[in-house]
Parts: structure tokens; C-alpha cells; sequence
């Protein structure tokens, strides 16, 4: 009896183990599933380590930007329209870690934890995918950019749509070049900058600034400041673009005036500066649904009276991501709410997906978003000149980012207040010198597609 007694204990044993097996593999089947199916390894999904067969990806007018055709990847027509969509399409090798081709991978093969990738194997074709961006909106987009590299986005403030996103250097999927890891002209293509870039964000700081002034200076609005052309700190000198003499605190973010705001900047402290910065996303690990976004850095001197004058307009240690700096403009317009920017509109068919629910990533007093709404249609009314962005009723900040020893890039970002034209922009040209001249010019091009023109 003991040996009977001894054998069904071990015999117990060992089912124990294999259900505690089975429960562990099927635990990590449910968790990992997806990731097992998306394996390089997966010959029904790749060959010579590049994606062959994969749903077919749509831009949001059903333009088909890539799909499995006679079992090899084959992309959107036209040349242009191909280098403008490369980085949120994405390659086949998976080098674009942001583009949609590896993100999504495991959706656009059709898995599931049923049937696994059987409907790849039997058709051919995976699940597809519906994006947001409007393609003809990013060649429209790129070829504004001309020859500067650089990034372009614009999105619906109101539900976080993401319609135009270009990141150049680029080069076209379908012909890919020989000298493409060797010709420093490719230098940084792999990159989605409007995702995963971070730059010197020059004047656009100021709108951060200003919204720390209106909460924590009572009278900014009736104060003064003067402009000789530079301002003499104690312990180093902020030099401004121009002499402008007695302005008021609209006529300083008119005039993007670095004396005015370098002034404002050390009256506030780094302290109050900082806190400011915190609340709107800088140095914070920000998310755009399903993309890890580069975090922007903000951090003033709490030493020196000349680097906090130089954070506070924009230079010195600081550093700003064009999607994050889109998400501020957009909780300007929107109030103060500022939308995560969604690229995807569809996974399967279209009624799995649309109407994603819009994922706050911005968030600041809707008083001071009040109040930076009225500066930023100053600034193109009273500054810039409608004529700029003709019909679009804008409102913007451009920025002149100060690269030691080269040209300073150009920034742009802003937002139409036309209520059949609820979107927000914002361009980066790299090297490309003034904002005014530049940047605000590819926003204006892009805008006017949107509206039509």
C-alpha cells in the first residue's frame, strides 16, 4: 500500500507540473503570442529579414501606401508621396522603429490567438490597417520643406487626428538608394523627427514662458520692459534680434522680444519656470498612444541670472520634441487640452477603430490658454500679417533656434481658428535661418491644402 501510496503521489506530481506548464504557456501565448507571430523568423511573414506578405496599410482616403502584391511589399505610387509617408508607413526591414510596418506589426499579419497568422497563410494578406495621415497632404508637406531636412505635422486639436506627419532626410522604400548607409546626405533617415526628434526650440519657448508670467505675475499686463538690443544680467549679456525700445508684454511676444522675456524669465525664477514647463509635458516621458515620443528637457540655472534669461527664450539647455511642441499649441486652441497625436484611424474593418477616444497629453489652465489664444492671433494680426497664411485666421509663434557655428533652424507652430478648420501645425526646418521666412512659409502651404486652396 505504501509503494501504491508513493507512486500516485509522484504520478500526482508530475500532472501538477505538466498543468502548471500548460497554464504557464498558455499565460505567455496569451501575452506574447502576438510577438511570437511577428518573428523574423516567421517565413510566412518574411524573407531575407524584410516583411514580404503583411495587410495592406491605407492613408484615410483609401490610398493604398503599402501592400503584398505576387508575395513581395510594394508601395504607394509616385516617387514623392513615397519618401513623404516613408517614416509613418515604415520599412520592411524594421529600421524605422516607429513606422507603422513595425509597430504593428503583429496586426498587420492578422494574428490571432485562435488561429494564429492561418489567415496570412491561407490569403496571402494579414489584417489592414486605415491610418489618419492624408498622404497627398504629406507630399504637399515635403516637397514645401524643399531642400531643408526637418519634420511637418499637423493634427485636429479637437480629436487628436493625426493627417500630415513628414520627416526628412527620406529616401523612397521602393527604390532603395545603393550609398543609403554610406552617403551622409541619409545621415539620421531611419529617424521619425516629428516622433522621436528633439531640437533646440529657439522662440516657440516663449509661449511656455508667457503662460508661466500670466499665472504667476499679476500686472504683466501692464508692465513695460525696455530693449536696447541686449540685456545686462549681472553675470552675462541676452542679446535680442532687434532694438525695440518700450514694449508691453503683447508687443514682447509680437516682437519675440529676448530682452523683454529674459527680464520676465529671471523675475519668475527657475523654480517657477520649471514647474511651468513640467505641467505642459518637458522632462516627462510622454506617450502618443501607442508611440514613445523623445522627451523634451527643460532645465533653467538656478546660478546664473544670463542661462535662466537664455532658457526662458529658448536656448541654452533646452530642447523640444516637435509632436510634444504640437500637442502645447493644440491645448492652446483647444482650451486646454492638448490631444495625444493618433495616427491610426482603422485596424480591420473601419468600425473596429474609428472614434478612438482622444487621449489628453497636454494639459494647462484654460484662463492662460485663454490668454495665449489672444498673443498668438496678435502675433499673426499684428506682427506677421494675414497675408502670411491668407484665409486660414491663424494664430502662431514663429522661432529662430541659435545653432553654434551654423545657421539657426526655423520653427513654426500654430493653429487655425476657423471653426471648419480645427488644426494645428508645426514645422521645423533645419538650418534654414529665420522662422518668419521658412517655417511659417511650408505651414502656410500645408494649411492651405487642408482648407482647400
Amino acid at each position: 500500500m505504501k509503494i501504491t501510496a508513493k507512486r500516485a503521489a509522484v504520478i500526482y506530481g508530475l500532472i501538477a507540473l505538466v498543468l502548471a506548464g500548460l497554464a504557464v504557456f498558455l499565460i505567455s501565448l496569451v501575452r506574447h503570442g502576438d510577438s511570437w507571430a511577428g518573428s523574423r523568423f516567421n517565413r510566412h511573414i518574411y524573407s531575407g529579414g524584410a516583411i514580404v506578405n503583411a495587410g495592406t496599410i491605407y492613408d484615410i482616403n483609401g490610398v493604398p501606401l503599402a501592400e503584398t502584391e505576387d508575395g513581395r511589399r510594394v508601395f504607394a505610387d509616385g516617387a514623392n508621396t513615397r519618401r513623404a509617408t516613408l517614416h509613418v508607413v515604415g520599412d520592411t526591414a524594421g529600421y524605422i522603429s516607429t513606422g507603422t510596418h513595425y509597430l504593428y506589426r503583429d496586426a498587420l499579419s492578422g494574428y490571432s490567438i485562435a488561429g494564429g497568422v492561418y489567415k496570412l497563410k491561407r490569403s496571402g494578406t494579414g489584417t489592414d490597417i486605415t491610418l489618419n495621415i492624408d498622404s497627398k497632404a504629406c507630399r504637399v508637406a515635403y516637397e514645401a520643406l524643399g531642400d531643408y531636412n526637418g519634420a511637418v505635422a499637423v493634427y485636429n486639436y479637437k480629436t487628436g487626428q493625426l493627417l500630415c506627419s513628414v520627416s526628412k532626410p527620406t529616401f523612397d522604400p521602393q527604390n532603395r538608394p545603393k550609398d543609403l548607409l554610406t552617403n551622409e546626405k541619409y545621415d539620421g533617415v531611419f529617424l521619425d523627427k516629428v516622433i522621436s526628434g528633439i531640437y533646440t526650440p529657439g522662440s516657440l519657448m516663449k509661449i511656455v514662458t508667457a503662460a508661466c508670467a500670466i499665472e504667476n505675475i499679476p500686472d504683466i499686463y501692464t508692465r513695460t520692459f525696455e530693449c536696447d538690443g541686449e540685456y545686462e544680467t549681472g553675470d552675462g549679456v541676452v542679446i535680442c534680434n532687434g532694438v525695440h525700445g518700450k514694449v508691453s508684454f503683447q508687443e514682447a511676444m509680437n516682437e519675440s522680444c529676448n530682452c523683454a522675456f529674459a527680464q520676465i524669465s529671471i523675475e519668475l525664477g527657475a523654480s517657477k519656470l520649471l514647474a511651468t514647463a513640467e505641467s505642459l509635458g518637458f522632462n516627462k516621458q510622454l506617450t502618443a498612444k501607442e508611440i514613445r515620443l523623445a522627451k523634451s528637457r527643460f532645465s533653467p540655472s538656478k546660478t546664473s541670472k544670463a542661462e535662466l534669461g537664455w532658457a526662458g527664450i529658448g536656448q541654452s539647455t533646452t530642447y523640444l520634441n516637435p509632436a510634444h511642441m504640437l500637442a502645447i499649441v493644440g491645448a492652446v486652441a483647444n482650451g486646454g487640452v492638448g490631444y495625444a497625436p493618433d495616427r491610426i484611424r482603422a485596424a480591420g474593418a473601419l468600425s473596429e477603430v474609428v472614434g478612438r477616444v482622444p487621449e489628453p497629453l497636454v494639459k494647462m489652465n484654460p484662463a492662460t490658454a485663454a490668454q495665449l489664444q489672444k498673443l498668438l492671433r496678435s502675433n499673426v494680426a499684428d506682427q506677421y500679417g494675414e497675408s502670411k497664411f491668407p484665409g486660414l485666421e491663424m494664430c502662431g509663434k514663429t522661432g529662430t533656434a541659435q545653432i553654434d557655428g551654423e545657421t539657426s533652424h526655423s520653427w513654426f507652430a500654430g493653429y487655425s481658428q476657423r471653426a471648419d478648420l480645427p488644426l494645428a501645425v508645426v514645422v521645423i526646418a533645419e538650418h534654414a535661418g529665420s522662422g518668419m521666412r521658412t517655417a511659417s512659409a511650408v505651414a502656410n502651404t500645408v494649411m492651405q491644402y487642408f482648407a482647400g486652396n
